[in-house]
């Protein structure tokens, strides 16, 4: 059992825990939070002490991980301090907004030694694990295009004070919330980013923040991706791949349905006939307290964390090139 602390409980912050308790790996003595009035009830109710400070929880003996729900501007100087406090690390996605933010909180992370897990959580679906195999297996041939769209309407409800609306902590509109998600599964799958072209734009939101966000990649090894992610309508997921030998895609906001179409051996005409469509549903998966899982199987060393701390710096890298096409409206190289 590892012990950890929550660090800030809002909504997500609050789902984190009650997953740690769904996975039964992670004991929440401790936690944090801006707004503690807000989190008293919900600390009493899940059986930890709610402390007035970070730095009071760092000094806490019990805690040996620290978990961050926070806002991500807080995430490079929050992850130094648990490194250097002798802490493991699990943080909410995005990692950081910037390459050198990335690289300051991994240079403390290796220096101390501790375990580092990031909460891209739809990495961790058994969906998402049969299209790695696909793919390292050959099995989509050369690799043309991938294209993933997330959307959600949280956008139409935030509330004008809310961090998630501050163009600081989330550039770009969705991306933060929505679009890293498609990042972090191309990366894993595809290897690096070179450049990004992004569009975001404002439409529906209340708040007037920018709620469709839309990208073109070109990746290190020649392939070409498109996400698009939109916070002002219904919640959906889709992630799809075009290789030479088919498509393979993803679908439903929680991954419930996939699919792999071979490329058909000839031409589809006179007799020729296209080969069946493979269908798989899995409904129900819990893809949070399977990250957790993870985590503890990396701090007990049974197995590296699947994203690694290169990983990290590069979706950052990554973030920050597409928050600054959006804000200039011109193709970005991504520092690698």
């Amino acid at each position: 059992m590892l012990n950890a602390a929550i660090i800030g409980l809002g909504w997500w912050g609050k789902t984190l825990v009650r997953a740690a308790r769904n996975g039964g790996e992670i004991n929440i003595v401790a936690g944090a939070t801006g707004r503690r009035a807000l989190a008293e009830d919900f600390a009493a109710e899940q059986g930890f002490d709610l402390k007035d400070s970070y730095e009071q929880v760092l000094a806490d003996p019990r805690v040996d991980a620290i978990i961050l729900a926070t806002p991500h501007l807080d995430h490079e100087w929050q992850m130094i301090a648990a490194a250097k406090a002798g802490k493991h690390i699990f943080a909410e996605k995005p990692f950081t907004l910037t390459k050198a933010s990335a690289e300051a909180a991994v240079a403390a992370i290796r220096t101390a030694g501790v375990t580092a897990g990031l909460g891209h959580n739809r990495r961790f679906h058994p969906h998402m694990a049969d299209l790695r195999r696909r793919v390292q297996a050959a099995e989509l041939g050369t690799i043309l295009h991938v294209e993933g769209t997330m959307t959600a309407p949280n956008g139409l409800f935030l509330k004008p004070d809310s961090w998630r609306v501050d163009p600081r902590q989330a550039p770009a509109g969705g991306m933060a919330g929505l679009g890293i998600h498609m990042i972090d599964g191309m990366i894993d799958l595809f290897g690096q980013i070179d450049h990004v072209t992004c569009q975001s734009i404002h439409r529906a939101a209340p708040t007037g923040a920018q709620d469709t966000t839309s990208m073109l990649l070109g990746f290190v090894g020649g392939m070409t991706g498109y996400v698009s992610c939109m916070t002002a309508t219904a919640p959906t997921y889709r992630f799809c791949v075009y290789g030479s030998g088919g498509v393979a895609e993803i679908r439903g906001q929680s991954l419930d349905d996939f699919s792999f179409t071979p490329t058909p051996d000839a031409p589809l005409s006179g007799h020729a006939v296209a080969k069946p469509t493979e269908r798989q549903t899995l409904p129900g998966f819990d893809t949070v307290t399977a990250e957790l899982s993870a985590f503890v199987a990396a701090v007990a060393g049974r197995a590296p964390f699947p994203i690694s701390l290169d990983q990290m710096i590069h979706g950052a890298a990554v973030f920050e090139a597409v928050a600054a096409s959006a804000a200039n409206q011109i193709r970005v190289q991504v520092a690698l």
